[in-house]
């Protein structure tokens, strides 16, 4: 398909076109797009979330300047075929990184002593930007901050108007809606106590040791005293296992190496860690990423298995199967679960309720 047919399109036949393509939050939550897309006809508004509250992070910055008319293209299908209204809400410190973006829609700005927009009084794309602050980086938050919208207890953003999707995560949209690609590689930063901060354009299932190998920092050096965390520095978690067990999935932004007493200072009750002021992060950051191309990956069944309501999905592949970069390896469960894609051209090595092994090797043609 292409963008040029969404004005034709059926609200479900868009939301199965996304659950296809395997889109899910890039954001950190990693839940499965199509599930917020099945109710377009319950939204006017659509809130992208350009943030970038984490102060290693630079996917979405690069991703709006370097990809600032595929965004303009979609935000113009979007606006004709399901939006009044596309609200990018960037920080004002960043201007400089978003100026391109803003230019190619055309977009009417807003300051942060302009906020809160009145979202139903506008229309095509506005740029609202916030002042720096980490917790503007939270939708609920940051919807109340840039259009007065208050989404409390259990109520979704849907309930009031509103989808609200970050940056990488529309990009795989664009991909999905308009060229048939599914999500099959991430941006990931790797920090921490690591030599070298990295910004890595790599395959979903990519394992930790590679991460940290670009970085300097091989998985055979990390010490008992310290642990492996993904996500960002004000909002990250232990991973699950082992370090050499870690596989990256679709929500995976970053990786961190930190020593375990700093992490336990930093703890939360519901494990979440925030380490912003606990670490140097000031030190010199990769700002536009290197691809990176491991051997092997571990591609998860589902980005975020502590998500509840989400299902792993279904394995169609078995060990010795070979399989071609973007071919469906999974196809998704009853309820909100998504299909997952080969990454790189290769060979099953296992199959798991959890994951897909596959081993790189090229494809005879």
């Amino acid at each position: 398909m292409s963008l040029a047919q969404l004005d034709g399109m059926t609200v479900p036949n868009i939301a199965t076109t996304l659950r296809d393509a395997g889109v899910a939050g890039a954001g950190g939550a990693g839940f499965p797009t199509h599930a917020k897309w099945r109710r377009l006809d319950d939204v006017d508004h659509l809130l992208v979330n350009h943030q970038e509250s984490e102060p290693i992070y630079y996917m979405d910055r690069w991703l709006g300047k370097e990809r600032a008319h595929a965004y303009a293209a979609l935000f113009d299908a979007l606006l004709r075929s399901a939006f009044e209204t596309v609200v990018v809400t960037p920080k004002l410190k960043h201007r400089g990184w978003t100026r391109a973006l803003e230019a190619a829609t055309d977009a009417t700005v807003y300051f942060p002593e302009d906020l809160p927009v009145d979202a139903d009084d506008e229309s095509g794309v506005v740029f609202a930007y916030t002042d720096d602050e980490y917790k503007y980086g939270m939708e609920s938050i940051l919807l109340n901050v840039v259009a007065g919208t208050v989404v409390r207890g259990d109520d979704l953003p849907m309930d009031h108007g509103w989808i609200v999707q970050n940056t990488e995560t529309l990009w795989n949209v664009y991909r999905a809606l308009d060229r048939d690609i599914p999500t099959t590689r991430t941006y990931v930063h790797v920090g921490g106590n690591v030599p070298e901060h990295r910004f890595l354009d790599v395959p979903i299932g990519t394992p930790a040791a590679d991460l940290l190998d670009a970085a300097g920092r091989p998985i055979g050096s990390l010490s008992d005293a310290e642990v492996l965390l993904h996500g960002g520095p004000g909002w990250s978690f232990r991973t699950d296992g082992t370090p050499a067990e870690f596989r990256v999935s679709k929500r995976t932004n970053a990786i961190l190496v930190l020593d375990a007493d700093t992490v336990a200072a930093n703890t939360y009750g519901d494990g979440r860690i925030e380490v912003l002021d606990a670490h140097d992060w000031d030190d010199a950051h990769e700002t536009t990423p290197t691809t990176l191309d491991p051997d092997a990956v571990g591609v998860p069944l589902a980005s975020n298995p502590a998500i509840g309501p989400v299902e792993p999905a279904d394995p169609l592949v078995s060990p010795g199967d070979r399989v071609k970069h973007r071919e469906t390896i999974a196809t998704p469960a009853d309820g909100i679960s998504n299909a997952h894609h080969a990454p790189i051209d290769g060979i099953v090595t296992d199959v798991t309720e959890r994951r897909v092994d596959i081993r790189f090797d090229v494809c005879p043609v």
